[in-house]
């Protein structure tokens, strides 16, 4: 991996490059001399040189170690030993892995390493004898030899800067939360642009001025004429300024208008500098990536209200056909997400257990008893206990339910509607293998259902139902407690146990 020296600003905010690091590595101390008398004057692209002296190949490995940045080395065969050179050589290549630093090799004993065999064999990237290097043909060599490194040094960055567009472009598409997208873009952001200090992401606020959405990096006192220098140069961009992802460069900052297909247009904008001309292109592809990221949020979110939409629509179909549903769904989707979170927080059922289960299984949870609207009205509203015949039938309705869940689905393993076809038929299954309608047991029963079976019980016996009183909260505990282990998973009581206890219901 490539590191570059830090660029610096002077007083007046003009970039001042940082000098090409040269090392000289040659047991001669007039070799070091003559080769800074000679280049010590030089500059190329504005940047003068600095070099690094090194009269061992051992000092020259410690003097790579400690400067990275290091462009060129004028290095020479015969030190230490006869191929101490080429062992460094080999050293830098293979072992550092550094295929960027360009390597002059000079040597005044070309006997000793024929350059035709050396070439071949090193991968090197000049050879000269001493004997026939002038000063025009050592300067023209280092000149070349940087030249080199700026092309593969800026094509190495650009590599890199590509890569960590692709990585935040990934990272965004995986967000789900609009907030969680938008303070992923502006930390992706200020990593991105070298110098950026500040990143904001801002919309047209409420009363016509501008709305700060998302920071980075924002002072928490910053001047009063920076505040208002970013507020006109945003209320331009969001008011003139195209959505094509290009960024309207100043000379502290920068301002990118991201315009979605039905949505208000964001402005990002950058402020430190000056900025970097290789770091402007990969911001203005962050922003375009971005902009198409927001369209398919919006997307994900409209067909998330549509799935929530349907949870609501059949679970008020199943109020039709059980007076109770309506305030017995609400409590229990409540209780399911609670006891979600706290076994989430414990650490238990790592494997299936991460927050958007616990978004998803209230609102699932509201589809338990869905499939009670093939039940008929005479065995669902009895008021009494069920015969054995008729008990036959009201436990059809778990079947019922995930039948018309799987099929709403579509096959989305993770939505509302899945989740929901798993609660429906499972929890009336019980920890022991002696519930229905399969008769499932332990670990074979979906979590879900073992949550709002927990949930699903208590909240039915601390309620009138049609064919039974309320029951006192201290009994129902105390049948929760019993039953651990048999008809419900101990974990799930536990946890729901700490958080009764923490809402003092009772416990």
């Amino acid at each position: 991996m490539l590191e570059f020296a830090a660029e610096t600003v002077d007083a007046a905010g003009v970039r001042q490059n940082p000098p090409w690091q040269i090392l000289i590595v040659d047991d001669d101390h007039e070799v070091h001399a003559i080769t800074r008398v000679v280049l010590g004057e030089m500059t190329f692209e504005e940047r003068p040189v600095r070099f690094l002296s090194a009269y061992t190949a051992r000092q020259a490995r410690s003097l790579l170690a400690e400067n990275p940045g290091i462009a060129a080395i004028l290095l020479d065969v015969v030190m230490e030993t006869d191929d101490a050179g080429l062992k460094l050589v080999r050293h830098i290549r293979e072992e550092m892995g550094n295929r960027q630093i360009r390597i002059i090799l000079r040597t005044g004993q070309p006997g000793q390493a024929p350059e035709r065999q050396v070439i071949a064999a090193y991968d090197i990237n000049d050879y000269k004898a001493k004997s026939e290097l002038t000063a025009q043909k050592l300067y023209t060599a280092t000149v070349a030899a940087l030249r080199s490194y700026q092309h593969i040094a800026t094509i190495e960055r650009g590599r890199q800067g590509l890569e960590r567009v692709m990585e935040a472009a990934v990272h965004l598409a995986g967000l789900r939360s609009r907030s969680q997208f938008l303070a992923g873009l502006v930390g992706r952001a200020s990593a991105l642009v070298t110098d950026a200090t500040t990143a904001l992401l801002c919309g047209a606020g409420e009363d016509g001025g501008v709305a700060i959405l998302a920071e980075a990096g924002l002072p928490a006192d910053p001047p009063a004429e920076a505040v208002a220098d970013i507020a006109a140069a945003l209320a331009a961009a969001l008011a003139a300024a195209p959505g094509d992802g290009q960024v309207r460069w100043g000379a502290r900052h920068g301002v990118a208008v991201l315009r979605g297909r039905d949505a208000a247009p964001l402005a990002l904008c950058l402020l430190g500098g000056p900025f970097a001309e290789g770091d402007r292109p990969l911001l203005e592809l962050l922003c375009t990536k971005a902009a198409v990221g927001l369209d398919n949020l919006r997307l994900y979110e409209r067909l998330n209200e549509a799935q929530v939409a349907t949870v609501h629509a059949l679970g008020k179909l199943a109020e039709y056909k059980d007076e109770v549903t309506g305030d017995h769904v609400k409590r229990l989707g409540r209780w399911a997400t609670a006891i979600a979170r706290e076994l989430h927080a414990r650490g238990d059922f790592a494997g299936e257990l991460d927050d958007s289960f616990c978004d998803t299984i209230g609102l699932a949870s509201v589809l338990h008893d869905v499939g009670k609207v093939g039940i008929p009205d005479a065995i669902l509203r009895k008021p009494g206990r069920l015969d054995a015949a008729e008990m036959a039938v009201m436990r059809d309705h778990a079947s019922i339910g995930g039948s018309i869940l799987r099929d709403a689905c579509g096959g989305d393993r993770r939505g509302y509607l899945s989740m929901g076809a798993e609660i429906a038929e499972s929890h009336h299954e019980k920890f022991d293998g002696s519930g229905y309608p399969r008769g499932l047991a332990g670990d074979a029963i979906p979590l879900s259902g073992r949550i709002v079976a927990v949930a699903d019980v208590f909240d039915a016996l601390l309620h009138r139902r049609p064919y039974k009183k309320a029951w006192d909260i201290g009994e129902v505990l105390d049948l929760l407690r019993a039953e651990s282990g048999s008809h419900f998973d101990p974990r799930v009581v536990d946890a729901f146990l700490a958080v009764l206890t923490r809402e003092g219901a009772g416990v």
